[in-house]
């Protein structure tokens, strides 16, 4: 029998909306912290590297959704341009990858909305997690609905951050050249690959072939004004708290956005903040629809929704958050190296796309040789869990 097909119901700003959604969330709340531990105020050279390096990938799957605008993203796009084993590797990396990245917007919402010991916001994080599981279950266009309301509510509370931090007078000797030698080359580029996570959204653009209409033209638009949007919101927050609180404060900080704002003085915007950390879980489905058949009624890949909630609730009860954030880079970063490699073998294809798409390999297996090395020893492990286990599974069916 025939599988139902996915419902054709977004457009080009629900597309925006959505892949928003899923880049400002847990990084514009959390990543901060770990990215100043890695580079100080280097940071903020490693946040340009992680967005000129997510401008060739995004680029490149814009031009691979117009070719292939069927839903799969990297998957799909690897399968058919390098072969069926380098899709797997990418679909691999994309679920584990959204895994962490959904169990990191977890402990964000928990960290700043829930002021209790550990323990309760291990609870609050995996009850969200089961909440917006079950909202997702429900169907595509109620997600999109709640997407629109949280990304705004999320603006506003962005937005008053980095008014009252300007009003507040923060301190500019945190930005001066004197700091800029105490990063090193290093510490930038680990900085780069942590932040590089939160920009992966755009990739749940990319998987949405058969839920956009007319997607040849709809996918690249959206990717292209998704990530513009989301590069100058994460540079503008990032240059605010680091004059707020500087990056030695910011390191140490679990929620590093409330910190800058108690820092300058601004503590009446402290619960502005938290409700903005909190509702930071707006997030799409990160679920390639070949995981799963589709629900009949709901349309929409239900056995996936059900495995993904399961395992982002057990990293969200075991794992720490720095650890998701690399996981997550790790896993999103094979994802898009594999994304412009299989662009580079696309016919007619220029020279500038050729330069972009080999800077796109190199600089996202850059980006994980430096991420934290626990981070790069359970990356690799996972992935020849996932490899061995399929040519497990093929060489049974040989």
């Amino acid at each position: 029998m025939e599988e139902p097909a996915l419902a054709r119901r977004l457009g080009t700003a629900d597309a925006v909306v959505i892949g928003l959604g899923s880049m400002i969330g847990a990084g514009v709340f959390s990543a901060f912290g770990p990215a100043a531990r890695a580079a100080g105020a280097g940071l903020l050279i490693g946040l340009v590297l992680a967005a000129a390096i997510a401008y060739c990938n995004a680029t490149a799957s814009a031009q691979l959704a117009a070719v292939y605008p069927t839903s799969g993203g990297t998957y799909i796009y690897g399968r058919e341009r390098l072969g069926p084993w380098w899709g797997f590797v990418a679909g691999w990396g994309f679920v584990i990858g959204k895994s962490a990245s959904c169990a990191a917007m977890a402990l964000t919402f928990a960290s700043y909305a829930i002021a209790g010991p550990w323990w309760l916001q291990r609870i609050a994080a995996v009850a969200a997690v089961v909440a917006l599981s079950v909202l997702n279950y429900r169907g595509v266009t109620k997600t999109a609905m709640l997407a629109r309301i949280l990304v705004a509510c999320t603006l506003i509370a962005l937005t008053a951050l980095v008014v009252g931090i300007a009003v507040a007078k923060p301190d500019p000797s945190h930005l001066t050249f004197g700091v800029w030698p105490t990063a090193p080359l290093y510490g930038v580029l680990q900085s780069a690959g942590l932040l590089f996570f939160a920009f992966a959204g755009y990739a749940r653009i990319a998987t949405m072939g058969e839920e956009v209409r007319d997607p040849v033209r709809t996918i690249p638009r959206a990717i292209t004004l998704a990530l513009g949007i989301a590069v100058a919101i994460y540079l503008v927050v990032g240059v605010a708290a680091l004059l707020a609180a500087g990056p030695d404060r910011l390191a140490r900080a679990a929620a590093p956005l409330t910190e800058a704002v108690r820092a300058v003085g601004a503590t009446p915007l402290v619960p502005v903040v938290a409700a903005g950390g909190a509702l930071a879980m707006a997030r799409n489905r990160d679920l390639p629809a070949w995981l799963a058949a589709v629900h009949p009624r709901h349309r929409v890949p239900h056995h996936a929704e059900i495995a993904i909630a399961v395992i982002v609730c057990i990293l969200v009860a075991t794992v720490d958050l720095r650890g998701v954030i690399g996981f997550s880079s790790f896993g999103v970063l094979i994802y898009y190296a594999i994304a412009n490699a299989a662009a580079y073998t696309l016919p007619g294809a220029g020279r500038w796309a050729r330069v972009r798409d080999v800077c796109g390999v190199a600089g996202c297996l850059l980006l994980v040789a430096t991420l934290p090395w626990q981070s790069v020893v359970a990356g690799l492990g996972m992935f020849t869990v996932g490899i061995v286990g399929r040519a497990f599974r093929v060489r049974l069916r040989g």
